[in-house]
């Protein structure tokens, strides 16, 4: 028994310096100089951005300011880490109200994100749009910072499944 392991010992010993020359060989066929391993693994990995989709579909200035209180705080949060965030309204049912150009009661409000916060974007329901144009019999639009989507509630279900997170006010 003492023999044997002693021969394994013995082929441990004369293969070193086999091992030893295949990893130096090896490391000489990377393309990564060896130099610039060490930096590579020390880097700090950017954090992946966030993205938030804000539910509107009350007619409540109090809820629609809340609403954009929150992207305000979550814009202040996330640029204050060093992070990024972008955040959409959707608007549909009476919560198209806060898009409307003729009733918006927060009109001055989406003026001044549409100039400081470009990681916000407005959504406004096709549907309700042109039920809303028909209900009150005259064309209606929405405020020029905001974008017709189909069906709000479809565009909500998308972004969700893009991995969005779901605020509702």
């Amino acid at each position: 028994m003492r023999k044997i392991a002693t021969l394994t010992a013995g082929a441990l010993l004369a293969a070193l310096p086999i091992i030893i020359g295949s990893a130096a060989f090896a490391q000489s066929q990377s393309k990564i100089p060896p130099s610039q391993l060490s930096q590579s693994q020390s880097r700090p990995v950017p954090k992946p951005g966030h993205r938030v989709v804000i539910q509107v579909s009350e007619d409540d200035p109090k809820i629609m300011n809340i609403a954009l209180n929150n992207a305000e705080n979550l814009t202040k949060f996330y640029q204050d880490k060093g992070e990024t965030v972008q955040i959409e309204f959707v608007a549909y049912g009476p919560g198209l109200a806060m898009m409307r150009s003729d009733i918006s009661p927060v009109k001055p409000r989406l003026e001044q994100f549409a100039a400081n916060l470009k990681n916000v974007s407005f959504s406004g329901c096709g549907n309700t749009l042109a039920g809303q144009s028909a209900k009150e019999n005259k064309s209606l639009s929405l405020v020029p910072e905001a974008h017709i989507v189909p069906t709000g509630i479809a565009r909500i279900v998308e972004l969700q499944e893009q991995g969005w997170s779901y605020v509702r006010p």
